[in-house]
């Protein structure tokens, strides 16, 4: 009988079987099968014959995404990997001075500017979005309001809606949370008189930012960027909703693949593709924490 803490201990591990290793093993299994018109879709792995177990390992996808044709899906994920790159480094430099000012506010605006942050969670995200296509289209707000200040003209409203830009906007508009709370637990917790003393020592303010603040919050900078940047590359609705042609990611691809043409055996070595490629942040997030718990001993 396990005792209570053998269950706190085994409760992610199990977490982690269910929800990550055998969905994983069940992609796996699919990227290497042969596409075919059955239900499912592709062939068998394991099969029995008159010799007795057969095992039919197929890395044709492999192969076709490498060194085939594979050159569509090869760009698509790099496009993924850029707009996701550029999108978190637009959310580090809009929410780092948002977090700085929660964390440097009174006790009762903190509480109040927190739930601002968190406040469009209690929204759908398909809504939200939607709710973009009407102000980022050609005849929505933004245009209406030029247009009312005699900015642009009626004929020839600035075009935002199917392009990257507003794919970028969407993306920052529903990520940025997820950078502000992690760099907002950093610095709320950051000892304020080591500032203090680097002022009286004759520190100017830019420096004293660069050399203590920044150092400081790499926890919840590295934190904030892997929120956003691992979501950001797989993300479907948005580029679905307000990108064009030019804002072919991979997630568009995946469900093209797996709904569309359904052929999952290549859809599920794209994801393959994907997770090796969103490992690395991760290991180095991992290092970081590491070395950070090395520098505490």
């Amino acid at each position: 009988m396990p005792s209570g803490r053998g269950i706190t201990i085994l409760t992610p591990y199990l977490w982690l079987l269910i929800f990550f290793v055998i969905p994983f093993l069940i992609v796996l299994k699919i990227s290497v099968a042969e596409t075919q018109i059955t239900q499912p879709p592709y062939s068998d792995l394991i099969t029995w014959d008159d010799i007795g177990l057969k095992i039919q390992l197929f890395f044709g996808n492999y192969d076709f995404i490498i060194f085939g044709d594979g050159e569509f899906y090869l760009t698509a994920l790099w496009n993924a990997l850029t707009i996701a790159f550029i999108s978190t480094i637009l959310c580090l430099l809009i929410g780092f001075p948002m977090a700085y000012a929660i964390a440097r506010s009174s006790p009762t605006s903190r509480n109040i500017f927190l739930l601002l942050v968190i406040l469009p969670f209690w929204t759908s995200f398909l809504i939200r979005i939607y709710a973009w296509v009407g102000i980022l289209k050609n005849n929505g707000v933004i245009n209406n309001v030029l247009i009312w200040l005699g900015l642009i003209s009626p004929d020839n409203p600035l075009i935002m809606m199917n392009t990257n830009f507003a794919v970028y906007i969407g993306i920052v508009y529903s990520y940025l949370p997820f950078m502000i709370l992690p760099l907002y637990a950093t610095l709320e917790k950051m000892d304020l008189t080591l500032l203090e003393a680097a002022a009286d020592l004759g520190c100017k303010p830019w420096r004293a930012f660069l050399s203590i603040t920044v150092p400081l919050a790499l926890p919840g900078i590295i934190a904030g960027c892997m929120l956003v940047f691992i979501p950001a590359v797989g993300e479907y609705v948005i580029p679905e909703l307000l990108g064009g042609p030019d804002s072919l990611m991979i997630g568009r691809i995946l469900s093209n693949e797996f709904f569309t043409n359904r052929d999952w055996p290549v859809a599920s070595t794209l994801a393959i593709f994907i997770l090796i490629v969103l490992i690395i942040p991760i290991l180095i997030f991992q290092y970081f924490q590491n070395k950070q718990v090395d520098a505490y001993r």
